[in-house]
C-alpha cells in the first residue's frame, strides 16, 4: 500500500470521483460523501486500478462526523499529503429577490460554513509540503446564481485567505479552475447544455494534477 494518503471531500461524483480515481495509484484514497452506492462505485473502480480507498459515507455540514474522521485518520497515519475539497451545493436558480431560504442556508452551510471547519480541522493534518486543493468556479455574481455564487465565492476567498497565511509555512494552498465540465452540478444548472462540449471530468482532473506536478 502506498505511503502517501489523499483525502477527497465531495468524492461521490463529478471531478471529486475523478481525482481520487486519477490519484490512486500514488496515494491511499480516504473519500467522504453522502452517497454510499456511489462510494463503492467508486471503490470498485480504485480497486480495479490497483488502488485502496477507505469509504467515508458523511454528510460534511455534520462538525462531530468531521472532527471524528479527522481524528481517525490522525489515529491510523498521522497526517495527509493531499486534502481536495470539492464538495458543493448547487441551489436552484433564480433571481437574488426571489431566493428560496432553505436553499440559501444549505448553501451556506455547505459551500461555505462547512469549509471554514474543515480548514481548521484537516489543517494539523498536513505537512509542510503538503497540498490543498480547491476549485474556482466563474458564477459569482452572474444573474439567478445569488445562492451558489455567493457562497462558492466566499469559500474561494476564505481558500485565498489561507494560501496567503500558509505561503512560507505551508501546507500549498492551491486555487484552481476546472475547465467547464460534464457533471451533474452543472447539468442542474444549464439542462439544455450540449454536454460533448464539456470537458470528461477524468481529463480535467488528470490536466489538473499535471499543472500542479502530482
Amino acid at each position: 500500500m502506498t505511503d502517501k494518503i489523499a483525502l477527497i471531500t465531495g468524492a461521490s461524483r463529478g471531478l471529486g470521483a475523478a481525482l481520487a480515481e486519477a490519484l490512486c495509484s500514488s496515494h491511499h484514497i480516504v473519500a467522504v460523501g453522502r452517497t454510499t452506492g456511489a462510494l463503492e462505485d467508486l471503490d470498485d473502480r480504485i480497486k480495479a486500478k490497483g488502488g485502496e480507498a477507505t469509504l467515508a459515507p458523511m454528510d460534511i455540514t455534520n462538525p462531530d462526523a468531521m472532527a471524528q474522521l479527522c481524528r481517525s485518520i490522525y489515529d491510523r497515519w498521522g497526517q495527509i499529503d493531499l486534502w481536495a475539497h470539492t464538495a458543493a451545493h448547487a441551489a436552484p436558480l433564480s433571481p437574488a429577490d426571489h431566493m428560496d431560504m432553505g436553499g440559501w442556508e444549505k448553501s451556506v452551510a455547505i459551500n461555505l460554513t462547512a469549509t471554514g471547519r474543515l480548514i481548521g480541522f484537516v489543517s494539523p493534518l498536513l505537512k509542510k509540503d503538503s497540498h490543498a486543493l480547491f476549485f474556482e468556479d466563474s458564477q459569482g455574481g452572474q444573474k439567478f446564481f445569488g445562492a451558489y455564487g455567493a457562497t462558492k465565492t466566499a469559500q474561494i476567498a476564505l481558500a485565498r485567505s489561507w494560501a496567503a497565511e500558509t505561503l512560507k509555512t505551508g501546507p500549498k494552498v492551491h486555487i484552481l479552475t476546472p475547465a467547464p465540465l460534464a457533471t451533474a452540478l452543472r447539468a442542474r444548472f444549464f439542462p439544455g447544455e450540449d454536454r460533448a462540449a464539456l470537458a470528461p471530468p477524468a481529463a480535467e482532473a488528470a490536466r489538473l494534477l499535471q499543472s500542479l506536478n502530482l
